[in-house]
C-alpha cells in the first residue's frame, strides 16, 4: 500500500461522505490506513472530538470555512470529521491565499511560515499543539460545546 491514506470501502452503516465517516457500525473497523498505522473509528471520533475542542477554541463554528494548508492525508480524515462535528467547512490554501471568512486554520510546522498571521493556526505537528491535544477530551461534544446543537 502507499504512503497515501486510502478511506476503507468498508463503512457498516455509516457512509462516507466528502472524507467524513458517519455514525460507526464497527467501532473497531478501520476507516483509515497509510500502509504503516490503522486508524479504527472509536479511535477517529476520540481524535475528532479532540480537533473539534481545539477548533472550536480558536473560534472555529457553525458555517465557519476552515483553511486547510499542507495537511498530511491521514490527519485530513480526522480533521475533517472533526469540522463535521462543528459545522464547518473547509478550504484548501495555495500560496497563502484565503477568502476573507477565513479566521481559522490547520496546517504543520513546516508551511505555517509564509501563512497569514491573520488566521488562528491550529499546527498539527507543534509541541503546544501537542500538550493541548493530550489535555483536551476525547468524549462525545456536547451540545454546550456546539452551541446548543448536536454534533453531527
Amino acid at each position: 500500500m502507499s504512503s497515501t491514506a486510502m478511506l476503507s470501502g468498508r463503512t457498516g452503516t455509516g457512509a462516507l461522505t466528502d472524507g467524513v465517516v458517519a455514525v460507526p457500525s464497527y467501532p473497531d473497523g478501520i476507516v483509515a490506513s497509510d500502509g504503516r498505522f490503522e486508524l479504527s473509528y472509536a479511535e477517529l471520533d476520540r481524535w475528532s472530538n479532540r480537533l473539534a475542542r481545539m477548533l472550536l477554541r480558536r473560534g472555529a463554528g457553525p458555517g465557519c470555512l476552515v483553511g486547510m494548508a499542507a495537511v498530511p492525508e491521514f490527519e485530513t480524515v480526522a480533521v475533517r470529521h472533526a469540522l463535521a462535528k462543528v459545522g464547518c467547512g473547509s478550504v484548501r490554501v495555495e500560496a497563502g491565499v484565503f477568502l476573507p471568512a477565513t479566521t481559522v486554520g490547520v496546517t504543520v510546522h513546516a508551511r505555517r511560515e509564509g501563512l497569514s498571521d491573520s488566521v488562528r493556526w491550529l499546527v498539527l505537528d507543534d509541541r503546544e499543539t501537542l500538550r493541548e491535544y493530550l489535555s483536551t477530551s476525547g468524549a462525545a461534544l456536547t451540545t454546550a460545546e456546539l452551541g446548543g446543537r448536536r454534533a453531527s
